[in-house]
């Protein structure tokens, strides 16, 4: 099966979205049970954690966790947006940074100045784009950002989403209640495929899609520890409570490159399995032996694969023992956590 296609289905009671690539699983969503990343709450400050620059708040969802807090108070409501997932038993994470963020446009209220995509290069494009933009955002004091998404969008539609995400902000930020509650709701996987994946694509909508177009197949292959990569090789991908670890074997190659091949192949594919899986925390890449002179280039070939990732990826780099270390977000639902 060639070419791109979004199938938006359910998994199980859930709703759930996939972007099949060529015949390959290559992003997924599903919705969880905990507040999806995007929520905004009015919360209430709650104590102050001594030593780690930040304070726990009460929300409706639960206690939150907000880093590096200044001038703030036992008591004092807030407005803060959830930035990812909790690891089980952990405080839901969040920001005092709010995004109001669609297909074309991002409001960023904090952050004054008009902004576009630097994938955007032609200079008429821009031009027009900024047309557009300074029509509709008129006198308000909002910082925008035009996603790339925007080239060649017909500049109504343009319109419309600057106009919705700005509305919602205004309303967002002129909130003046007094006690914990959600004000805004985190985008379901139906919204966030149409928000996000904004490469061409044929679009499947009725029932039973995963089923017929290879998805629930490629999930029962995320669901285990093992994944094959290209000339022979694999991975097994194993999450624990402290951190997910990848080791990478080079399976019945036997050259003297096996290694490099190995490695290589899998700095190319692991943000893909990432995704699919809904991992993030600490990731330790237990690698295939090879020389350290190239590293370099396995570095290099991760860096390039992720530039195009999602989620947020901070690569740490190599301890002691040759394992490679990455810091991940945790902006997806588990796989593991979601029963078929």
């Amino acid at each position: 099966m060639k070419g791109r296609m979004i199938i938006l289905d359910h998994l199980g009671d859930r709703e759930a979205a996939a972007l099949m690539v060529d015949g390959v699983l290559e992003d997924f969503l599903v919705e969880g049970e905990a507040p999806a990343p995007g929520t905004i709450y009015r919360a209430r400050a709650d104590r102050p954690v001594k030593g780690q620059g930040g304070m726990f708040l009460t929300t409706p969802d639960g206690p939150a966790f907000l880093r590096q807090v200044k001038g703030l108070s036992p008591g004092q409501m807030l407005l803060v947006q959830v930035t990812g997932y909790a690891e089980p038993g952990k405080a839901i994470p969040v920001t005092q940074k709010l995004l109001f963020k669609s297909r074309y446009a991002i409001v960023t209220p904090d952050a004054p100045g008009l902004n576009i995509s630097r994938s955007i290069r032609d200079d008429d494009e821009r031009d027009r784009l900024l047309e557009v933009a300074h029509e509709t955002m008129g006198d308000l004091p909002y910082g925008l950002i035009l996603r790339s998404v925007c080239a060649g969008a017909e500049p109504d539609d343009i319109a419309e989403d600057i106009a919705a995400m700005c509305d919602l902000a205004q309303q967002v930020m002129d909130d003046s209640g007094d006690s914990p509650e959600v004000l805004s709701e985190g985008d379901a996987p139906h919204l966030l495929a149409w928000r996000d994946w904004a490469e061409p694509a044929s679009i499947e909508q009725d029932a039973d899609g995963f089923e017929r177009h290879g998805v629930l197949d490629a999930l029962d292959i995320a669901r285990t520890i093992k994944e094959p990569l290209t000339g022979g090789a694999f991975l097994f991908v194993e999450p624990t409570r402290a951190f997910v670890a990848v080791d990478v074997n080079t399976g019945q190659d036997t050259s003297l490159a096996a290694g490099v091949k190995a490695n290589i192949a899998c700095a190319k594919a692991l943000p893909r399995i990432l995704r699919v899986r809904g991992l993030g925390g600490q990731i330790v890449l237990d690698l295939a032996p090879m020389p350290k002179k190239d590293r370099r280039m396995f570095e290099s070939s991760l860096r390039a694969a992720l530039r195009s990732d999602s989620e947020e990826t901070i690569m740490l780099g190599w301890t002691n023992l040759g394992h490679f270390e990455l810091q991940r977000k945790r902006g997806r639902v588990a796989l593991m956590d979601v029963s078929r």
